[in-house]
């Protein structure tokens, strides 16, 4: 994964562990007339370590994570492409807005310069599933390729989707997560028109604070998060280290309205509901929840409630962490790095925390591990993921036992 915290899987765990945050000052473009001034943006990423610098003007920067990410999830896998296994491999990359970065830059050039200064690179720059499409090329996976965008669950039904595709026989492996980098004027601008983002400029680290009475709205953040899901008998076939078994899925619609959640967490707890009947998976058997937790006022209570609702006196022994507190939120690629976390926390059983809860909400009165990463056993977890439109997504993750 690579995200505001990290360019990579190690450092970034490392300083979720540690509580750290990873919002600070938007430098990417002056935002003196912008009400919302803070981002999680990633410092120090080169997309040169993994493109080749012809290759890298002809892509956005959202692709430019999916590679960097994928590339390193190859490698930690230890899975090479080749002739036997290209067509049962495949790819399922999504984004909730795609290349905002060119569209901005070349609707510029078009009132500047007109339409001929337009890169003929500009379309395959911004549409959503050129980052599976770059990905399949550069790496040679040939088997099932699409593309998910449903808002901020786009991440999670990706890896939902490819999961599926494997388990009914169509692939053996593939490639699956989200990616977005939308830290621009229009992006943070058109945020902050729907009133959705944190204000707290002055105190940028403290301004993501999921389930804390004093929260404003979320912050926004960029990266991806990459898994590589296999079927048993592929994975045992080359020895693979296995993280975690991916169990269950689960995907609903609120049928309510395009931002607000339903007020009696219906879509969501459903959703919960579905991904643990498909995994086996008793709900008292839960041990840790990887939140949504965007930091919004309805969104974080409607989603606890859910939460009650299906878990009963149980939810109040599960950890409820979000990890936004620290990353911020990365929309379609928030359910990637998420997941990616939430496998962690089983594979090393410790959840990281959630920070900034200085202040509880009332009605959030679950375990959010609050300031301080927590040793404990993880034999199932939850990652939940809810879009604008009213789309939800669950993924069931159990450590794996041979």
């Amino acid at each position: 994964m690579i995200n505001p915290l990290g360019l990579n899987a190690e450092n970034s765990w490392n300083n979720l562990l540690a509580g750290k945050s990873g919002i600070r000052r938007i430098t990417y473009f002056d935002t003196t007339n912008f009400p919302s001034q803070i981002a999680g943006e990633v410092e120090g990423f080169n997309p040169e370590d993994y493109i080749e610098p012809k290759e890298i003007k002809k892509m956005d920067r959202f692709i430019h994570f999916s590679i960097a990410a994928t590339a390193m999830s190859l490698n930690d896998a230890g899975l090479k492409i080749n002739d036997k296994n290209a067509e049962r491999t495949g790819v399922i990359v999504g984004s909730g807005i795609g290349g905002l970065h060119a569209i901005e830059h070349y609707h510029s050039v078009l009132l500047e310069k007109g339409p001929k200064k337009i890169t003929p690179f500009f379309i395959p720059m911004l549409v959503i599933n050129l980052a599976s499409g770059q990905i399949s090329i550069r790496f040679g996976a040939k088997g099932p390729n699409s593309a998910v965008s449903t808002a901020c669950a786009t991440g999670s039904h990706s890896i939902g989707d490819a999961f599926k595709i494997i388990q009914r026989g169509d692939a053996d492996i593939m490639i699956a997560g989200g990616t977005e980098a939308v830290i621009t004027p229009l992006g943070i601008g058109g945020f902050t028109a729907m009133k959705a983002l944190s204000t707290r400029n002055n105190e940028p680290e403290k301004a993501s604070r999921p389930f804390d009475f004093d929260r404003d709205g979320f912050v926004m953040g960029e990266g991806a998060g990459i898994l590589i899901l296999e079927s048993l008998e592929s994975a045992m076939d080359r020895s693979a280290r296995i993280y975690a078994e991916i169990a269950g899925y689960g995907m609903t619609a609120d049928a309510y309205h395009i931002t607000s959640p339903p007020p009696d967490g219906e879509g969501p707890a459903r959703c919960m509901e579905i991904a643990l009947k498909d995994g086996g998976v008793n709900p008292a058997d839960i041990d840790y929840i990887n939140a949504h937790g965007t930091s919004t006022r309805h969104g974080d209570e409607i989603e606890t409630k859910a939460i009650k609702n299906i878990f009963g006196e149980h939810a109040y022994k599960i950890a409820v962490s979000s990890t936004k507190s620290m990353t911020g939120h990365l929309l379609g690629g928030a359910g990637g790095v998420e997941a990616v976390i939430t496998v962690l926390s089983i594979y090393n059983d410790i959840v990281p925390p959630t920070i900034n809860l200085d202040n509880p909400d009332p009605e959030c009165d679950l375990d959010y591990v609050p300031y301080r990463s927590r040793e404990m056993t993880v034999n199932n977890a939850l990652k939940n993921s809810f879009g604008f439109g009213g789309t939800n997504a669950c993924l069931l993750f159990k450590k794996f036992k041979d």
